[in-house]
């Protein structure tokens, strides 16, 4: 028998209080807008014990919301220790400093935007996308150091030996400096870092595969989806934004066509700016394939506010215009009905299941159509001395003639728009008035 009783040693969850409003107007309604938010909070680690909401025409400039409910946000911190208050909109820094006065230490006042990038500060595998989400933190903090160090504010460091230098900078004046010398090194490195991304990008661009794009709502399947298609080994978890760096693997299509694949962060509702701006590279992907399967939750209440989040993002960074194919992910998890409704409502969507592989096949069959509605018709001559082009025709595109003649191949053949050749004129051929011939690009 032990003589002492053991003691956990696992981190205890933070006692979170979500607040949020409701304003006229609210694409989403205020209860299932903090649902997500709870679902950001267990991602985060923490633990929702609370809920507070108002009705609002506009947020209060000082507070956010109202004294009466500051005071019951107040009261339930007390009773029910919690550590952190989360608030589903973003605070302006005088806002936050304020609610941090009023419920006191060592409760921590936190919005969407800083639960979010908490979150991806825990996901971010590569260099870059700890880069990106520094980036975004450094960006968040900038303002908010007023309110954070308005203690040292009236501070002064010394300027020098009696006062030939002035009385020198203000604490507060030095931390913001350094701030914005951090967020210049940050964006250099990025720079670096995108132009490595730019080079692999024009490379693919280069390349005659068939370029695809997931993109969607976070946690609508996304990974499993990829790893479904491809046979890969993604990670895929029941949680929010589990998926941050983008992730490209290969696949060939029906009749040999090849293919690549990309999956990306996923969207929200009130996705900041922020996070937007310091992904850019990251959304270049997006931005620059052939076609973005737009992935949604079918067994998800708010689907149809889903795919509208979707399509504000994807104007945000360029690609509103870009082809695009709604896929339906996890139509195992509802009824037939359902699934009935989803098929009349939305008749050009894929209804899949990526855990199941339930019209797997029919999603395939729509990329392979949508893959080949970009295909060039070509009718060339090909030297010999250039026999490996016909190689590469034989293998990116479909072969509908060909025919060995004196000097030269001729095909007749499909090749995807995007094929790397530059096709040229010349008259040297004696029996034709010009011979067609390719150079590879």
């Amino acid at each position: 028998m032990a003589r002492f009783t053991p003691v956990s040693t696992s981190p205890v969850p933070e006692r979170a209080v979500l607040v949020g409003i409701e304003q006229r107007g609210s694409s989403w309604p205020v209860d299932r807008s903090l649902d997500e938010l709870k679902r950001l909070a267990d991602t985060a680690g923490a633990e929702c014990v609370a809920r507070v909401t108002q009705r609002l025409e506009r947020p209060n400039p000082r507070t956010f919301i109202g004294s009466g409910k500051v005071a019951e946000v107040c009261g339930l911190v007390s009773r029910l220790d919690a550590d952190v208050v989360i608030f589903d909109d973003d605070l302006s820094p005088s806002q936050q400093a304020n609610l941090e006065k009023a419920v006191g230490e060592p409760v921590k006042i936190i919005d969407r935007t800083a639960l979010i990038l908490d979150i991806f500060g825990l996901h971010a595998q590569t260099r870059e996308g700890r880069l990106q989400v520094q980036l975004a933190q450094l960006q968040y903090l900038l303002p908010r150091l007023r309110g954070m160090w308005s203690h040292l504010a009236k501070e002064q460091t010394r300027g020098g030996i009696g006062s030939r230098f002035g009385q020198g900078e203000s604490q507060l004046e030095v931390d913001r400096r350094m701030v914005r010398n951090r967020i210049a090194a940050v964006r250099r490195e990025l720079a670096v870092v995108e132009r490595r991304r730019s080079v692999q990008s024009k490379e693919r661009i280069a390349s005659p595969a068939f370029r695809v794009a997931l993109a969607g709502y976070t946690n609508a399947g996304k990974s499993s989806l990829l790893n479904r298609l491809t046979g890969s080994t993604v990670l895929a978890q029941d949680k929010l934004f589990a998926t941050l760096d983008p992730t490209t693997r290969a696949y060939r299509l029906p009749g040999g066509r090849s293919m690549t694949i990309t999956d990306t962060v996923g969207f929200i509702q009130k996705l900041p700016h922020g996070l937007v701006d310091a992904f850019k590279s990251t959304l270049s992907e997006v931005r620059e394939a052939d076609l973005i399967l737009m992935v949604a939750d079918a067994s998800d209440d708010n689907l149809s506010r889903q795919l509208d989040a979707v399509h504000r993002v994807l104007e945000e960074i360029g690609a509103g215009e870009s082809r695009s194919l709604v896929v339906f992910n996890k139509i195992d998890l509802i009824d037939a009905e359902t699934l009935l409704d989803l098929g009349r409502i939305y008749p050009d969507a894929v209804l899949v299941s990526a855990r199941t592989g339930e019209h797997i096949d029919d999603l395939v069959e729509r990329v392979a159509l949508e893959a080949a509605a970009l295909d060039k018709l070509i009718d060339v001559h090909i030297p010999y001395a250039n026999g490996s082009l016909v190689q590469l025709i034989r293998q990116s595109g479909h072969v509908l003639e060909e025919s060995f003649e004196e000097t030269s191949t001729h095909l007749v053949a499909k090749v995807p728009g995007t094929f790397p050749l530059i096709i040229q004129a010349e008259v040297s051929d004696r029996r034709c008035s010009y011979v067609s011939w390719l150079t590879y690009c």
